[in-house]
């Protein structure tokens, strides 16, 4: 099993060109060893605990305070022989120390000949190493972008951050990150929650109520720069006011106009606003019915957040007073995603579970359009980053559709069955406004939607300066050389029919053709064009 629920771009030139590397000392990796065994712990008991804790609470109170009295005896007792078996167990005391034994037998290879750590230092070298291939890899060029993917199997569940390069086409994993619990959202932040700075950060959401924040930057790193929240507000007696959700956190959003704030949609019915300079939430927007689904800040207007949700409602709040002032629409279905229309402001789209999107203006109470886009839940929506009325989305009936929905007229342009399985998760590249970056239930798939003949030719004339519409070269290099990436080429005379045929610029995706194109495509069939391989 593999499955990829969520993922995110990072612009060119904000990583660093050489990441770091960690480094642990004894004490450090002792102290990991010792909270990661805790964590596991209390989790296997905190099940086993609450049981307990229900079948307790008619006793006396006398009967509960010995219990406790005994149990902190037993921990206390327990806690320095665990210390020490993770001593033992991992050689910690001897972390740092050489084997003078191995040091003086010749037979322990030549380690013990070599005085310069690198032949940099070396004054009787002078021949330079070579380039190694990997570690051209390992440098991040400003060409490059990011794509940082969340991944679950059988065995882990972790963050693999890929590099992908446009003008090579080249795709690959640079490093990744082990999590502890299945990643339910990832939301790129430039905010350095150690000094206010600017860095290169991820924030995820995951089953637990707690929002991890890792840094980019930092290669082989076992655990987050901060953790906002707590996962004791789970356990009845530890309730606890502002500490933060209840419940899975199953989107997050970035505000790129107030950096220190982060917004956070979550299982518990609520939408939680995060102060990242003091690491808390600051308020708690209760207005939704059911688990949030999704959460988006508008990208000008610093203090306009839209949320979606299970109550079938999408809602935009003013966040200076986000439960007194807000809108409400009510939609057929169950919200699944909410974005900000970037080329109209005051306008959003929202996608339900039975098919449709919806393009509503926030000062109206009514859609300007329906589309019933697929036929099942609409899991994914994204708009091209310089492309105008250029959208795709994506679904669990496993297909990715490109849509021109300018002037209000949605049309659709192309239909494609990526072979993934259900999609969950989609993102446009923030530089290259044809390249779309799909998640599903096998593996992570870019695509370059302009190897589409359709495509070119629909949006051939809006192609921003700079950026070329000519075939994407078709002989499978790509393919062949990058495995993970889909240059996919499809035949150009079988899209040129459908697009001589005609699609309807109708909200529902009919698509229809007449007599006379019917004679165009019969005609177009008998000139043989060269098909092209994908």
């Amino acid at each position: 099993m593999s499955i990829i629920p969520c993922l995110t771009w990072v612009k060119r030139g904000i990583a660093k060109e050489s990441p770091d590397k960690v480094k642990l000392d004894k004490e450090d990796l002792k102290r990991i060893i010792e909270e990661t065994r805790e964590q596991l712990e209390d989790d296997e008991a905190s099940d086993t605990s609450e049981e307990e804790d229900e079948e307790t609470e008619g006793a006396t109170g006398g009967k509960i305070m010995k219990a406790t009295k005994i149990r902190k005896k037993k921990n206390e007792e327990n806690e320095q022989m665990e210390v020490d078996d993770v001593v033992d167990k991992y050689g910690l005391n001897d972390y740092d120390d050489d084997n003078e034994e191995d040091a003086n037998n010749p037979l322990k290879g030549l380690g013990n000949l070599v005085f310069y750590t690198s032949n940099d230092d070396d004054p009787y070298i002078t021949l330079n190493d070579e380039k190694d291939s990997d570690d051209e890899e390992y440098e991040v060029k400003t060409t490059d972008n990011m794509v940082v993917v969340g991944k679950a199997t059988e065995e882990s569940c972790n963050l693999d951050i890929y590099i992908y390069n446009e003008e090579l086409s080249n795709l690959y994993i640079h490093h990744d990150i082990i999590l502890s619990t299945f990643p339910l959202c990832v939301e790129w932040l430039n905010f350095d929650v150690s000094d206010q700075g600017i860095g290169n950060f991820v924030a995820v959401g995951t089953m637990d109520p707690v929002i991890e924040i890792w840094d980019l930057d930092v290669v082989d790193c076992l655990e987050p720069v901060a953790m906002l929240g707590s996962k004791d507000v789970r356990k009845k007696k530890k309730k606890k006011k502002e500490v933060g959700h209840s419940d899975s956190v199953l989107d997050l959003s970035w505000n790129s106009n107030v950096r220190n704030v982060l917004a956070s949609a979550s299982a518990d019915f609520t939408v939680g606003l995060w102060d990242l300079n003091e690491g808390k939430i600051v308020t708690s927007i209760t207005r939704h019915k059911e688990k949030v689904q999704s959460v988006k800040w508008h990208p000008v207007e610093a203090q306009s957040l839209l949320s979606g949700s299970f109550d079938k409602t999408v809602k935009v709040y003013d966040c200076r007073s986000p439960n007194d002032t807000f809108k409400s629409w009510s939609l057929d279905g169950e919200i699944e995603r909410v974005i900000w229309d970037s080329f109209s402001p005051l306008n959003f789209f929202a996608s339900t579970d039975s098919g449709r999107v919806y393009y509503l203006d926030s000062r109206t109470d009514k859609p300007l359009y329906t589309l019933s886009a697929h036929n099942k839940a609409v899991t994914g929506l994204a708009l091209s980053s310089s492309v105008k009325g250029l959208l795709s989305t994506i679904s669990t009936d496993q297909t990715l559709k490109v849509w021109d929905i300018l002037d209000n007229k949605p049309s659709l342009i192309l239909e494609k069955d990526l072979k993934l399985n259900d999609l969950h998760c989609l993102g446009a590249c923030p530089e290259a406004p044809f390249v779309f970056a799909v998640g599903g239930e096998k593996e992570l798939r870019v695509w370059d939607i302009r190897s589409s003949a359709a495509v070119r030719k629909h949006f051939f004339n809006r192609a921003p300066s700079g950026v070329t519409m000519e075939d994407i070269d078709d002989e499978g290099e790509t393919t062949a050389a990058f495995e993970n990436l889909d240059i996919d080429n499809d035949s150009d005379a079988e899209e040129m029919e459908n697009l001589i045929a005609g699609f309807s610029g109708a909200a529902q995706t009919t698509v229809t053709s007449s007599s006379a194109t019917s004679s165009k495509k019969k005609k177009k069939k008998k000139k043989k064009p060269k098909q092209k391989t994908s």
